[in-house]
């Protein structure tokens, strides 16, 4: 490197001896403007001696270029130094031309040949066509791979400014268009030769290394390329003809991975779309003849890609598309790489075919055809093949299939592919659950409506991996907290089921519980209350209507369905959940009362009243079950006297026989709501009413005892305050047997228990009974008939 820096000082020691005669011989030749001329030799002399520094062997690629870039300055300097020379006339440019062909060493002399051509052809003394034919032809003379592709790239930087282009200040001809793409060309073929010949220089350990190296100076040969795209003449047709023929030619023939990777990427990126899409025959005839080696699916991806946002951004230009039959093009494409590469994984296959797709969709959105078609193909890759464990393959599968729904934003479009499904089969269980969560959020988000029976059956064929155990699931290897995410993004699926036409939805609603039945038992207690409540939609927009059920083809009437939600909430029996199925033949019941269906209301409570008995067991799932029952019964008006009197009679019975006394009485005291109703034709029993309040109070006095005699005090007097405001609800509804008598004795009761030497103190209880004295005095504020009524207790000690 000393020498190196000693030839960029251009400093006079050092000259070789055929330099020397190199000098003497140029004297000789050239007798007019001797001091101007001798400058002019130094120059030369001192140059050369620099530049032989350049045909080291010892220096790795990244070394020789920042050599190289050194020395680059310094001829740029002496290029404008003789071009400022021969402006003066102090010599002759052609002089010099020949001159510096007479140097002693090649490589100097080719890189000082090649820096006094440029001022040649800027003095245009000759055709710029001939003085770089000239040039490219003598470069030959370096065969060394590393030595010979930076000469050829000073070659191509020094002249890309001086090609004969049109409109050009170097424009010949007209055949000068053809002379500067020639040359371009050839510079390029010989450039990759070299490059490509670097791989085969030194030992076999050190191939990685030279791999390595070579991809370094892939910039050097694809500037050739970028150099040809600039050219204005290149046109259409010539780019069709001649520049991308003779690249694919050089690209195909040199055999090599690295740089028919690199090649096929500098096509695609320096050239115009518009080239592309017109040449595309020409240009994805060459992928298939490409090495094993050469990862195509990135290369032709990156050509979609570029096309479909080609498409995406100049939507004038989709005709032409259609025109040159783009997508039959590209699929033909790639089912040849795949057939010529026997040994492709499957995941390289994947990928192209998502490319393929996501072009298809930006291209040609309305052709679903075309879609099913690229799903078709995919499923012809993966056949034969069991369930997808490579997770890079897995991945993109997703993406192939996540394609349709982003696009169209609507499932039902993706149901019409008949390959959906096919692809979906050959994901693994885990996978086809996540799929099958985004199929879900699509419809979510998108807030599709699917409204027919088929749709909904091809829809859970889709869904199936979250509906039914699949074969060989490890249900027990599933997280707990992921189940109840999936099995309630189902639920919510369910809600979205609708359409205005009461067959067809009752149709929706068969299909429905065909799958939901058959997920097995973790799996109902999500599913099922979904799929009644939105059968009991459809009996809401249908009540009113009846008719004698026979066979499976009848119309949708409320006894219909009511069968089918019987037989669905029969299914928890399996789980079981006697508390949801509970619930649910309530809400059943409820229902049938509104559409006058005694009997299916009596049913749907004797089942309600079996699962009490039989299954509810836990004493705080009783309280809940019983008010719940309540509740229910004290809705209803459609049973009449003997199936009501049955009902109650029982709901009173379960009421008295709850574990603890507490929960006894306030069960008891809400039955009494049971005998008297505001409704039109309502029942009003103040008999009865009186009876389960006078039970309650029984019951809150054995609870008061049995406090005494177990904990030596009289426990709170909560439940007679609460049984006190019970007769006031009653008394206020004008109960004949509520007199303002009876409420006066509870009033004095709950005193006197509160001012016993066992009472406890208790300020939330006190609290509560203050409030209620104070409603008393309020309400006999307001006068009038309630005034009047209330005017009599006494609510004061």
């Amino acid at each position: 490197m000393a020498a190196a820096s000693a030839a960029v000082r251009m400093l006079p020691d050092g000259g070789a001896d055929d330099e020397e005669r190199w000098l003497a011989e140029g004297i000789a030749g050239v007798q007019q403007n001797a001091f101007y001329m001798h400058r002019a030799l130094d120059a030369l002399k001192y140059s050369a001696q620099m530049l032989s520094e350049l045909r080291t062997s010892r220096l790795s690629p990244h070394k020789y270029y920042e050599l190289y870039m050194r020395a680059f300055d310094e001829m740029r300097k002496l290029e404008m130094f003789f071009r400022e020379e021969t402006r003066r006339g102090s010599c002759s440019v052609v002089d010099l031309y020949e001159l510096v062909q007479h140097a002693g060493n090649v490589l100097p002399r080719l890189y000082l040949l090649c820096t006094v051509g440029s001022v040649y052809i800027k003095s245009k003394e000759a055709p710029a066509k001939d003085v770089l034919k000239d040039l490219v032809e003598m470069c030959r003379g370096i065969q060394h791979p590393l030595r010979g592709l930076f000469l050829r790239s000073y070659l191509s930087q020094i002249s890309r400014d001086k090609l004969p282009d049109i409109g050009s200040e170097y424009e010949g001809d007209a055949e000068s268009i053809n002379d500067a793409v020639e040359f371009v060309l050839q510079n390029f073929i010989e450039m990759n030769k070299l490059w490509v010949r670097m791989q085969h220089q030194g030992p076999v350990r050190e191939k990685e290394k030279r791999g390595k190296e070579r991809n370094e100076l892939r910039d050097l040969v694809g500037k050739n390329l970028h150099v040809l795209s600039q050219i204005e003449g290149v046109d259409l047709d010539m780019y069709k003809e001649t520049v991308l023929p003779r690249i694919l030619e050089q690209v195909v023939n040199c055999k090599d991975d690295l740089a028919q990777f690199y090649l096929m990427d500098c096509i695609i990126q320096v050239f115009p779309d518009e080239y592309h899409l017109q040449t595309l025959e020409t240009l994805l005839s060459a992928f298939p003849q490409l090495q094993p080696s050469v990862d195509i699916k990135t290369v032709l991806s990156q050509l979609m890609d570029r096309l479909s946002n080609y498409a995406a951004s100049s939507p004038e230009v989709l005709p032409e598309f259609l025109q040159v039959e783009a997508f039959a093009k590209f699929s033909n494409a790639i089912g040849k790489v795949i057939e010529a590469q026997p040994d492709m994984p499957v995941v390289g296959a994947v990928t192209l075919y998502v490319s393929l797709l996501t072009f298809t969709l930006r291209v040609h959105p309305d052709r679903l055809d075309y879609v099913d078609q690229v799903l078709g193909a995919c499923v012809k890759k993966l056949s034969g093949k069991a369930k997808l464990e490579d997770s890079r393959a897995t991945k993109q599968i997703i993406a192939l299939l996540s394609a349709p729904l982003e696009k169209y934003s609507n499932i039902v479009t993706a149901l019409e592919l008949s390959n959906y499904p096919r692809v979906m089969d050959y994901l693994d269980n885990a996978t086809t659950k996540v799929m099958a969560v985004v199929i879900i959020q699509s419809i979510m988000k998108n807030t599709t409506c699917i409204s027919t029976s088929d749709k909904i059956e091809a829809l859970f064929d889709l869904i199936k991996g979250l509906i039914k155990d699949m074969d060989g699931a490890q249900d027990d290897e599933l997280d707990e907290e992921d189940f109840k995410e999936e099995q309630n993004s189902v639920a919510r699926l369910i809600h979205m089921l609708h359409n205005d036409d009461h067959e067809e939805m009752l149709k929706i609603l068969c299909t429905v519980q065909k799958h939901i039945l058959l997920g097995g038992p973790k799996r109902l207690t999500f599913t099922v209350p979904s799929l009644v409540f939105s059968a009991l939609k459809l009996v809401r927009r249908l009540q009113g209507q009846d008719g004698d059920v026979t066979g499976e083809d009848v119309p949708a009437t409320p006894k219909k369905i009511f069968q089918i939600l019987h037989q669905t909430i029969e299914a928890l029996s399996c789980v079981p959940s006697p508390e949801l199925a509970l619930r649910l033949y309530l809400q059943c019941a409820e229902a049938a009362n509104d559409c006058d269906l005694e009997p299916v209301a009596y049913e749907f409570f004797t089942q309600a009243f079996i699962l009490y008995e039989e299954e509810i067991a836990d004493s705080k799932a009783q309280i809940t079950a019983i008010h719940l029952i309540i509740g229910t019964l004290q809705r209803m008006n459609i049973f009449g006297v003997e199936n009501r009197d049955t009902l109650t009679h029982k709901t009173t019975g379960y009421s008295a026989k709850l574990l603890k006394k507490p929960d006894q009485c306030r069960a008891v005291y809400a039955c009494s709501h049971l005998f008297w109703t505001d409704d039109q034709d309502g029942i009003m029993d103040g008999e009865r009413v009186l009876l389960c309040l006078k039970r309650a109070l029984r019951i809150a006095n054995a609870a008061q005892q049995m406090a005494n005699a177990t904990r030596g005090s009289s426990g709170s007097v909560t439940l007679f305050i609460e049984i006190l405001n019970k007769y006031l609800y009653f008394f206020e509804k004008g109960i004949p047997q509520i007199t303002n008598t009876v409420i006066q004795d509870l009033i004095e009761l709950i005193r006197t228990e509160q001012q016993s030497d066992n009472a406890v103190a208790d300020p939330s209880t006190e609290a509560f009974f203050s409030s209620t004295l104070r409603y008393i005095e309020f309400q006999k504020q307001k006068g009038g008939n309630i005034g009047e009524k209330y005017e009599q207790i006494k609510t004061s000690s």
